[in-house]
C-alpha cells in the first residue's frame, strides 16, 4: 500500500557530509510522521531523527546539532542532512512512516512502513 524509496547513501570521510532522501508512494493521505531509523550489526533499529505532518521534529542524542531532518510535504519527501559524520554513524539507514488509517468500523488505527534501508559507512 506504501512503498518507501531510499537514496542518498555510500561511503564519506570522516566528518564529511550526506544526504539521505526518502519518497513515499501509494496511499499516503494521512502520514502522521517520517523519520530515519538506523541499525548496527546485531543491534535494533533505533531511531536518529523524525518529522510530524505538523513539521515538528524529534533527535536522537547522537543526532542533534549534525543531522537536520526536513520534509517535502507536497511530494511526501523526507530528507536526512548528515553533517561532521563519525565513524560511529555506519550503519544501514532505514525510513520509516507512520499512517494513520480508518478501518470498517470508524476506528482509527496507525500503519508503519519501512524503506529498504541504505548503508553509509563513514571511514576514519
Amino acid at each position: 500500500q506504501v512503498q518507501l524509496v531510499e537514496s542518498g547513501g555510500g561511503l564519506v570521510q570522516a566528518g564529511g557530509s550526506l544526504t539521505l532522501s526518502c519518497a513515499a508512494s501509494g496511499s499516503t493521505l494521512s502520514i502522521v510522521v517520517m523519520g530515519w531509523y538506523r541499525q548496527f550489526p546485531g543491534k535494533e533499529r533505533e531511531l536518529v531523527a523524525s518529522i510530524s505532518s505538523s513539521g515538528r521534529t524529534n533527535y536522537a542524542d547522537s543526532a542533534k546539532g549534525r543531522f537536520t531532518c526536513s520534509r517535502d510535504s507536497a511530494k511526501n519527501l523526507v530528507y536526512l542532512q548528515m553533517n561532521s559524520l563519525k565513524p560511529e554513524d555506519t550503519a544501514v539507514y532505514y525510513c520509516n512512516t507512520i499512517i494513520r488509517r480508518r478501518n470498517s468500523f470508524g476506528r482509527y488505527y496507525d500503519d508503519t512502513y519501512w524503506g529498504q534501508g541504505t548503508q553509509v559507512t563513514v571511514s576514519s
